[in-house]
């Protein structure tokens, strides 16, 4: 094999995957680790006028992935949240229409204004961008809905801080910024920089299509056909898998990162990659198979069992019927599993035969 200079490190481990692997992963070097299209300030209130998803994303965990100080239903019905970790007490308390989020060792005291929220007000919780001097924090508290209150933010339940302000938060990178605002608001991100004040918060109908409708055209009350607008209904597993990706993160990704631990629970296309069924070409094993993303995911298993049949049917397919049942197949073949210190159960998508008192397979 010929030597690849691409200025990254290639764990030893991918050096044993079969060829066809490696192939793959090589095309993806030289591609972006993350690139968020350009929504042209398009919202879904406009594509609703003629696209009947436009009418239904609004109301989706997506479209509120970033919510703003005065929209978080979080923060405006728990005008006074409370939590103490270790030796540091928090505080995030509402006044003047702005959410102060402070920390405090009994001696001294930081306080820092939240300027975004992180997560929907009805998802599973929600973490705060704070800023100091021009710099964005992550807050070291989040709020959870299965505690209805703060909590560590997720990673950080083991964390011991070694003061007040390690204690209050983490200072977020360049590139941990770019890729927070890229993945949770649309239009936030041009090239390297950060464009909030062109940003609509949430995933927006142009953060994936790229939606570029040209002016009204005079006098017909119409608009002009829209340009740029990516249609991507046909793509394959893996071209799904790597657009989805692009913000769930994508097999390659936590291939490269070797991260074997329950951590890679969260990253779906991950783990469907790593799926004995899952086959790079067929889009029936692809992300957009089973989810819609221009309405809420399902939480009952029944939900899914047309698409498992699909493939285990029964019939002209080359996948077995499964023995046992053909209903609430994901119950069985994805189980839920607790992510500690998420205070949530994810569903893993590395489909299989689950065996009793198997370890995590990573």
């Amino acid at each position: 094999m010929p030597n690849i200079e691409v200025g990254i490190r290639v764990p030893s481990s991918v050096m044993t995957l079969p060829p066809r692997v490696i192939s793959r992963l090589l095309l993806l070097f030289v591609a972006p680790a993350f690139v968020w299209a350009q929504a042209g300030q398009e919202s879904s209130t406009a594509c609703a006028k003629c696209h009947a998803e436009g009418r239904t994303q609004p109301a989706t965990h997506m479209a509120h992935a970033a919510e703003t100080v005065e929209q978080a239903r979080i923060l405006t019905d728990h005008p006074l949240l409370t939590a103490t970790y270790g030796k540091y007490s928090y505080r995030i308390e509402r006044k003047d229409g702005q959410s102060l989020y402070s920390v405090s060792d009994g001696t001294a005291t930081i306080t820092m204004p939240i300027r975004w929220a992180m997560g929907a007000s009805s998802a599973l919780g929600q973490t705060y961008v704070l800023e100091k001097e021009g710099k964005f924090f992550e807050s070291s508290m989040s709020w959870f809905r299965e505690l209805n209150g703060l909590g560590p933010t997720i990673g950080g339940h083991t964390t011991h801080p070694a003061d007040l302000n390690e204690a209050a938060g983490r200072l977020l990178s360049q590139g941990e910024t770019l890729r927070c605002f890229g993945c949770h608001a649309t239009d936030a991100v041009s090239g390297k920089q950060l464009t909030l004040d062109k940003m609509t918060p949430g995933v927006q109908c142009g953060h994936c299509h790229e939606v570029k409708h040209a002016a009204m055209a005079q006098g017909s009350g119409k608009p002009a056909a829209p340009a740029g607008l990516a249609d991507l209904r046909h793509l394959s597993a893996e071209q799904a898998s790597n657009f989805c990706g692009r913000c769930h993160r994508t097999w390659v990704e936590i291939l490269m990162q070797e991260d074997h631990s329950i951590n890679n629970i969260r990253f779906q296309p991950y783990r469907l990659w790593g799926s004995q069924c899952y086959d790079p070409d067929d889009p029936r094993i692809s992300c957009l198979a089973c989810h819609d993303p221009h309405t809420e995911a399902s939480a009952q298993p029944a939900a899914y069992d047309a698409k498992c049949q699909a493939c285990h049917g029964g019939g002209k397919v080359e996948a077995k019927a499964c023995p046992v049942s053909k209903n609430n197949c994901v119950s069985c073949h994805m189980p839920k599993i607790e992510l500690p210190g998420a205070h949530f159960k994810f569903s893993d998508h590395r489909i299989r035969i689950v065996k009793p008192n198997e370890p995590y397979p990573g």
